[in-house]
């Protein structure tokens, strides 16, 4: 009877991790929702390369505070390569080429475009991870990414603008971004992976900032302050706590999914924050999203690392348990 007991616990735990995983992975979407609404306010007073090298500068010193005080050693030297690549697309680049299109177009049709952006995180996820997901993902994945694509090209009347064109720039690096940094979570825990990613770019965001703040830093309304506040202390740090651990648990593919939720949650806080209107069709899209979503997240991936691979399929298999440290 016992033994029995344990083989029915020890199956049950893939599937309350790939469930955990799930969760996590909607907690960093929720607030990464967020970043698009707060962007287009920011930019409204400060300038994208202002706000990205701030940004980032804010979440790196907040960082670099966290990690000492906890005692973190450095990594070993080599993810090092990885960390650089992840912070080249998720601190850098991302967060300029978005604040850059934020500024011709709304929150709610930038949340549209980068709807896309599961479908290319889980692309960088089968090169980076060799990860496998089954047909059925991939076909739940490509119809819920058509539907935002054609959703966008609704909006605008079969074109895109340069704010598009900016946007899916973004999309691109980004996804590369979320994918070396939901590999490092098989070695670190997520929270000190996006803290090492952002004390390496300090060298950098620090001396950006000071050449490009405002220069009459009174002037600027509290509104933009709020905006770039939020955007670096959740959107470009506490966010991925709960994404890279949850990427961990469930998949970088599979997880990557549920951010096909991500463009209507900026459309509820663009229609709150932004005066933005949320339409019928709207509402109807989202309901079509989420069927494709659904489909996506019960479909399972099978990691499938060569004997050359850096990290062993079993070590992919407990990706995420040092996360249990402190």
């Amino acid at each position: 009877m016992s033994s029995t007991s344990a083989s029915t616990t020890s199956s049950s735990l893939p599937d309350s991790r790939a469930r955990l995983g799930l969760l996590l992975g909607f907690i960093g979407v929720a607030v990464f929702g967020g970043t698009l609404p707060a962007t287009r306010i920011a930019v409204a007073a400060i300038d994208p390369m202002a706000l990205t090298a701030m940004r980032t500068a804010i979440a790196g010193i907040c960082s670099l505070v966290l990690l000492l005080i906890l005692r973190r050693p450095l990594p070993p030297r080599r993810p090092w390569p990885q960390i650089f690549v992840a912070m080249m697309g998720v601190a850098v680049l991302f967060p300029l080429l978005m604040a850059m299109g934020m500024q011709t177009v709304d929150a709610s049709h930038g949340g549209v475009v980068l709807g896309f952006l599961p479908i290319a995180t889980a692309l960088v996820a089968v090169v980076i991870t060799h990860e496998r997901p089954k047909p059925l993902f991939w076909i739940a994945s490509v119809a819920g990414a058509a539907l935002v694509i054609a959703f966008a090209l609704r909006q605008g009347s079969g074109t895109f603008s340069r704010g598009d064109l900016l946007l899916f720039a973004s999309v691109a690096v980004s996804a590369v971004g979320y994918g070396f940094s939901g590999r490092l979570t098989s070695e670190m825990p997520g929270w000190e992976v996006i803290s090492w990613i952002l004390v390496l770019a300090l060298p950098l965001s620090i001396p950006a900032a000071a050449l490009t703040m405002p220069a009459d830093i009174a002037s600027v309304p509290l509104k933009p302050w709020l905006g770039l506040l939020y955007v670096a202390l959740f959107s470009q740090w506490i966010g991925f706590f709960a994404w890279n651990k949850g990427m961990a648990l469930g998949g970088i593919a599979r997880v990557a999914q549920v951010q096909l939720l991500q463009p209507f949650i900026t459309f509820a806080l663009a229609a709150l924050f932004n005066d933005e209107v949320i339409t019928l069709p709207i509402v109807l899209f989202a309901a079509a999203v989420v069927v494709t979503v659904a489909i996506s997240a019960r479909t399972r991936g099978k990691p499938a690392a060569p004997a050359s691979s850096p990290i062993s399929p079993e070590e992919d298999a407990n990706a995420g348990q040092p996360a249990a440290r402190t």
